[in-house]
């Protein structure tokens, strides 16, 4: 279901809405056993039943107990589900349910949110019912813990899982520009973030001008070919490209080239879910952390663009002076704008979207993978904490870099040119790559 932000919604398209969202995550997790549900198949995800249980107890939370308070003062969640006091490495000793009983509870809290959305007065004049804004919430927790499981899923132990694929990959556009090219953006005024309250977390918010200076960034996310020869030229093996920091993490963690990366009889290989293919050179890179990132973009003479730069290439459109929602313009994504949604389970060659591209001319700018920011995660001047500070303010500070534009497995309704992630900036298990940018000369 399309459904325009800035706008209501009505009690048909939020149970719609809703039921969709239930759908795909109980279609993610439908082939898994009991058992692989409940085990921990690494340190860094949680158990898939712990994601199931949450995504309950946070729907009860905010659409029956804080909804009929109102209340706007904390995530609230309590006990195993308490994302705080159980982090995720020790949650594979919890006390956990078993998948029985995790899809009878949410079952039980749908039928009870569902009863009581009938009594719901929609124009009730809250902020947390403003533009629908926290069903708009409950459902991006849903389809956020979607794309977490779909990382566990990536990183499971044992049997293979096979994706429910929908999609074949769309051919590379004839007249997309090659890989390494890259666009000017020529400086200027330009608005960043949003006013919208009907989706937007907090930390998009508020709009903001900003007198941007000319730089150049990448048409195309950094692709597997532009990489490889990174490695080629002995990239994991001097320091000169990393940072003190990266360097220091690249030795400690041992690594040797992006994450699912692996080489049979001179052969580089990929994996993705149950596949594992030869690499393809014309895919973005993917899996790689922050400083990999960073020293990539040393080597090639670049360096990463900042999450100003970024959402500028995505947004702005200088024939009407305004930002766009999305980089093609305002109207919701589709599978034939971008590898968004978890419908081919696998990135797509770059130059795929022609539709998708952004008013400056950049490709890719949402889906395939995360883009890496040289960011650290602050907030937007004149930010205000809403509807709790778990979910944005306790994260502000140079622990964290900013990435944006999602993955092929983010859900259509959890991204937009404003949506802004954070992660560690060691992590790999993410859906996550980068394009670079250079100073304008």
């Amino acid at each position: 279901m399309d459904v325009h932000l800035g706008r209501s919604l009505t009690v048909f398209e939020i149970s719609s809405l809703l039921t969709e969202a239930r759908e795909r995550t109980l279609l993610l997790t439908a082939a898994l056993s009991d058992e692989d549900l409940r085990l921990q198949h690494d340190p860094l995800m949680s158990p898939i039943v712990w994601d199931l249980g949450h995504i309950g107890h946070f729907e009860d939370i905010w659409l029956r107990e804080n909804l009929r308070s109102a209340d706007t003062g904390s995530e609230g969640l309590r006990g195993i589900y308490n994302p705080f006091e159980n982090p995720r490495a020790a949650r594979g000793s919890l006390a956990l349910p078993s998948l029985t009983d995790s899809r009878r509870y949410l079952g039980d809290v749908r039928r009870a949110v569902l009863e009581e959305l009938d009594r719901v007065d929609l124009s009730g004049g809250t902020r947390l019912l403003e533009g629908g804004f926290v069903y708009r919430m409950v459902l991006q927790h849903e389809y956020q813990h979607n794309e977490t499981i779909l990382q566990t899923l990536q990183l499971k132990r044992g049997e293979k899982w096979f994706p429910p694929r929908q999609l074949t990959s769309p051919r590379v556009a004839p007249d997309a520009p090659p890989a390494g090219e890259m666009v000017r953006f020529p400086g200027g005024p330009v608005i960043l973030g949003t006013d919208d309250r009907s989706a937007a977390y907090d930390n998009e918010r508020p709009a903001h001008r900003v007198d941007m200076p000319p730089f150049w960034i990448d048409v195309h996310p950094v692709t597997n070919g532009e990489y490889a020869a990174f490695v080629r030229d002995g990239g994991y093996t001097h320091p000169d490209h990393w940072s003190n920091e990266g360097w220091a993490w690249r030795e400690a963690a041992g690594l040797i080239g992006p994450k699912y990366w692996s080489e049979s009889d001179g052969e580089v290989h990929e994996r993705f879910m149950d596949q594992t293919l030869e690499l393809d050179m014309d895919r973005p890179v993917s899996h790689v952390c922050y400083w990999e990132a960073q020293a990539y973009a040393r080597w090639a003479g670049r360096r990463l663009p900042t999450e100003y730069e970024w959402e500028t290439a995505a947004s702005w459109d200088p024939d009407s002076d305004t930002p766009r929602v999305y980089p093609w313009g305002d109207d919701p994504p589709t599978p034939t704008r971008s590898n968004l949604d978890a419908l081919l389970f696998e990135t797509t060659a770059v130059g795929s979207y022609p539709s998708g591209q952004s008013a400056l001319g950049c490709w890719d700018m949402l889906g395939n993978v995360w883009e890496w920011t040289s960011s650290d995660f602050r907030s937007w001047p004149g930010y205000e904490t809403f509807p709790y500070p778990e979910y944005s303010e306790v994260f502000f500070g140079d622990e964290y870099k900013v990435l944006r534009g999602g993955a092929w497995a983010t859900r259509f309704g959890a991204i937009r040119n404003t949506y802004r992630n954070w992660d560690y900036p060691i992590r790999r298990q993410i859906f996550n790559g980068f394009r670079c940018a250079r100073d304008d000369k």
